[in-house]
């Protein structure tokens, strides 16, 4: 996904560690406003859950957007986590 955050100055550090955290790529970092807007492409998957938490960092002092951008394949280490959980429901729905 191409994700925008606008968020003020003193939380800059916090939110770009947090991106770099959930697999993002951060492209630019641009004055919008007199808030800092980050730009980033971010897995879907990381960002179920990202507005709330955003606004737990922040106090609800930024904002986000998001739009898709394109598929990438996924990471070794994160397919053979999602085969190994597939498998196991799989396992479970057999034995119910």
């Amino acid at each position: 996904m191409n994700v925008t955050v606008y968020v003020p100055d003193q939380y800059m550090g916090d939110i770009t560690g947090d991106l770099n955290h959930r697999r993002g790529h951060i492209l630019t970092v641009e004055m919008v406003d007199g808030m800092q807007g980050i730009k980033a492409q971010v897995p879907q998957a990381e960002l179920f859950k990202y507005a709330s938490e955003l606004r737990s960092m922040t106090g609800g002092r930024a904002s986000f957007e998001m739009e898709f951008s394109h598929y990438e394949q996924v990471p070794q280490h994160v397919a053979l986590k999602v085969i190994a959980e597939a498998q196991a429901a799989k396992k479970a729905q057999a034995e119910a």
